[in-house]
């Protein structure tokens, strides 16, 4: 969201309210819950849930918000170094499990790299676990990385540039080969669009762009997939929101 509060001011609360989907999983959203818009707290239709970021204020930050109550919500990973930022939010349901997650950028230089990667080893291990309850497990978000070369308009250029480090990818790599699949390349995979754009020298407009939200799903249940979409037409922030339709039993 790049700070819900900023979003707020750019309509979110009245497209909030036109929403149909199911579950909303919200990123960034930088705010604790003292500071969350009235109009957003008002919303009658969805059941809210935040993990704010302990670390500092105005920082990272993630929620759920769905239609029908959660059996359980859980929050973060029950390791401190992620959760004291406020990363991940966990919602089990009837028929699936949600997990939102805002993964660490790796800064300039590769300076949280090492971060990272535990970061990504760590919230694999958590979805691992989830999958034992023999429940589809959903994993969205900012993952802070663009996997492929067809997933960012100038990929060369940003090779030694954070989402695009060899280590991200690296990981990106080994959680699909352990058997994740990403919903929108594996429905489209020969379609570009992307889900952030740096707010500098126009790069929306231009559509010089980079796709690093996503939803997980085990291959397992990639048949349940129906669609995917990076909602471009919706701004407010840096980021688009993007989406998945899966089928339940």
């Amino acid at each position: 969201m790049n700070g819900l509060r900023a979003c707020a001011k750019n309509g979110f609360g009245e497209w909030l309210h036109k929403q149909q989907h199911d579950v909303l999983l919200l990123q960034e959203v930088r705010a604790d819950l003292a500071q969350i818009p009235a109009e957003v707290l008002a919303e009658p239709r969805y059941y809210k849930f935040w993990n704010p970021s302990r670390a500092k204020k105005g920082y990272s930050g993630v929620a759920l918000f769905s239609k029908q109550p959660p059996l359980r919500i859980t929050l973060g990973l029950g390791i401190e170094e992620f959760d004291v930022e406020g990363r991940v939010i966990t919602g089990e349901f009837p028929h699936f499990i949600a997990v939102g997650a805002y993964f660490p950028n790796s800064q300039d230089a590769g300076k949280r790299i090492d971060y990272k990667v535990r970061f990504c080893d760590a919230i694999h291990e958590w979805t691992s676990k989830l999958r034992k309850t023999g429940k589809p497990v959903l994993l969205g978000g900012d993952y802070n990385i663009a996997p492929q070369p067809i997933d960012l308009a100038h990929p060369k250029e940003n090779e030694g540039n954070p989402g695009y480090l060899p280590e991200e990818r690296a990981w990106m790599a080994s959680f699909l080969a352990n058997g994740w699949v990403d919903s929108f390349r594996h429905l489209y995979p020969d379609t570009v669009k992307y889900s952030w754009w740096s707010m500098r020298s126009g790069a929306r407009a231009r559509n010089i762009g980079w796709r690093i939200d996503h939803f997980a799903v085990h291959k397992k249940d990639r048949d349940r997939l129906q669609s995917a979409d990076c909602l471009n037409e919706v701004t407010g922030s840096d980021h688009c929101p993007v989406t998945v339709s899966v089928e339940l039993d």
